[in-house]
């Protein structure tokens, strides 16, 4: 597995263009940069195709908690 950088703020979700927080390196060495709510929604065909998932969904913090 290949050290894999932290996701930024600039990093933009490719479906729907907010902040990623998931990014699913393909066997080919592309990538797919996805948002929380996305990475849910495709994580079932994300977990068949993607070499390695990055998930950094543990950065989102409920903002009710507060």
């Amino acid at each position: 597995m290949n050290e894999v950088s932290s996701l930024l703020a600039s990093d933009r979700c490719d479906r729907c263009g907010a902040q990623a927080y998931v990014r699913a390196i393909l066997p080919s060495g592309g990538e797919l940069l996805f948002c929380g709510h996305h990475a849910k929604e495709y994580s079932g065909s994300l977990n068949k195709v993607a070499a390695e998932i990055h998930d950094e969904t543990n950065r989102l913090v409920d903002s009710d908690a507060h």
